[in-house]
C-alpha cells in the first residue's frame, strides 16, 4: 500500500522511518518498472528484503538514460539537472508537485523556523538562465511564502543586491541569501558586506566558471566577505526531492524523512559501518512516485547522530551542478 504525505511527514523516530521505508520499499518494487527490473537483475526477491539495509539502491545514472516514475498519473512537471556540453543530464518526471512542495517548506520550517520571518534574497544566475531547475522551483516558492517585496532574485546586478543586503543589514532584518557558489564569490571579489546576522546559503558548484575549490577556502573567502561566522550548505540535486542541511560545521542532517547509508565503494551491494568512508546512499521518501533509494556518485561518512559528511566524488563521475565542492 502507498503511504501518504501525513504518513511521510509526519515520521518523527527511527521505527517509523523503518515502518514507512520498508512500505515505500514494496510499493516501488511492484509500480516503478525500472526499479522492479533492477532488483530483478540483481536477482533480489522483494517480499525478502525485511530491513532497510537490506533494500538495493538505485544507481543515480539511470535517471540520465530511463524514466523513473512509480505511479500512472501524468507528468506534471520534469527536473532537469545542469550540464556542461557533451554531458548527458538527469530527468526527474513528477506526477505530483505538491510532494517536492510539502518537503522543502517543511524541511526549511524544520532546521530554519517560519519563512515569514525571513527576506529572501537567491543569487542563482546559472539556474535562472535554463528550465527545469528543481532549485529555482523551491527558491521562487520561498520568496513567494516569506510574502515580503523585498524578497526575490538577482542574476548578475550585483549592485543592486549589495543595495538590499546594506538595506536588510541597516533595518536588522533576518535574511537568508541562497546562492550558487561560483555567483557568491564573484559577489564578494566585487564587495565587502559587515552583515553578521546574515544566513548565506551556498548550494555548490563552480559549473566550469571558476577553478575548484575545496569547501575551506570557499567558506574562509564567503566568511570575510559577508561579515559572517559561517556559511551554510544544501545538500540536494535533481533526483531528489528533499534537502539537506549544514549550518556551517561541514556536518548535514536530514528531515526525518530522509536518511544517508554509506555503501562499500567496491561492493555496492554492502553497507559499511558509521564513521568510515563510503559511497553515500539516500532515502529521500518525499520521491513516493519515482524512487526514494538512490545510490549516488558522491563520497561521504555518516556518523552515529545521522549527520553526515560529503568528502568528494567518485573519480569518474560528471561534476553535477549542485553538488558540494570537494572537501
Amino acid at each position: 500500500m502507498k503511504p501518504g504525505k501525513q504518513q511521510v511527514f509526519s515520521i518523527n523516530n527511527d521505527e517509523q522511518f523503518n515502518n514507512v521505508a520498508l512500505q515505500v520499499f514494496q510499493y516501488q518494487a511492484t509500480n516503478c518498472a525500472v526499479y522492479r527490473n533492477f532488483i530483478k537483475g540483481l536477482n533480489i526477491d522483494p517480499e525478502t528484503v525485511t530491513t532497510i539495509r537490506q533494500i538495493p539502491f538505485l544507481p543515480i545514472e539511470f535517471f540520465k538514460s530511463h524514466t523513473i516514475v512509480s505511479s500512472a498519473d501524468e507528468v506534471k512537471i520534469t527536473f532537469t539537472s545542469s550540464g556542461t556540453t557533451g554531458v548527458t543530464t538527469s530527468s526527474h518526471h513528477i506526477t505530483d508537485v505538491s510532494w517536492y512542495e510539502e518537503s522543502f517548506r517543511e524541511a526549511f520550517q524544520l532546521f530554519y523556523g517560519d519563512i515569514r520571518d525571513y527576506t529572501v534574497l537567491a543569487l542563482l544566475p546559472s539556474y535562472l538562465e535554463r528550465q527545469g531547475s528543481s532549485l529555482i522551483y523551491m527558491a521562487a516558492d520561498l520568496i513567494k511564502q516569506s510574502n515580503n517585496p523585498d524578497s526575490g532574485f538577482y542574476l548578475y546586478n550585483h549592485d543592486e543586491l549589495a543595495a538590499q543586503l546594506t538595506k536588510q543589514q541597516q533595518a536588522k532584518k533576518p535574511t537568508l541569501l541562497i546562492g550558487v557558489t561560483f555567483a557568491l564569490l564573484d559577489f564578494v571579489e566585487q564587495y565587502q558586506i559587515n552583515f553578521p546576522e546574515l544566513v548565506v546559503m551556498e548550494t555548490g558548484g563552480m559549473k566550469g566558471r571558476r577553478k575548484e575549490m575545496i569547501r575551506e577556502e570557499v567558506h574562509d573567502a564567503l566568511c570575510k566577505g559577508f561579515g559572517v561566522d559561517a556559511i551554510h550548505s544544501e545538500y540536494g540535486m535533481t533526483e531528489l526531492l528533499s534537502q539537506a542541511y549544514s549550518k556551517g560545521s561541514g556536518i548535514f542532517n536530514c528531515p526525518p524523512w530522509m536518511r544517508v547509508i554509506t555503501r562499500d565503494t567496491n561492493d555496492p551491494m554492502s553497507l559499511v559501518t558509521n564513521g568510515k568512508a563510503g559511497g553515500i546512499n539516500v532515502i529521500d521518501l518525499a520521491n513516493i512516485n519515482s524512487c526514494s533509494f538512490i545510490a549516488t556518485q558522491d563520497l561521504g561518512k555518516v556518523y552515529a547522530d545521522d549527520g553526515f559528511e560529503v568528502l568528494g566524488r567518485f573519480d569518474n563521475a560528471d561534476i553535477r551542478g549542485c553538488n558540494l565542492l570537494i572537501a
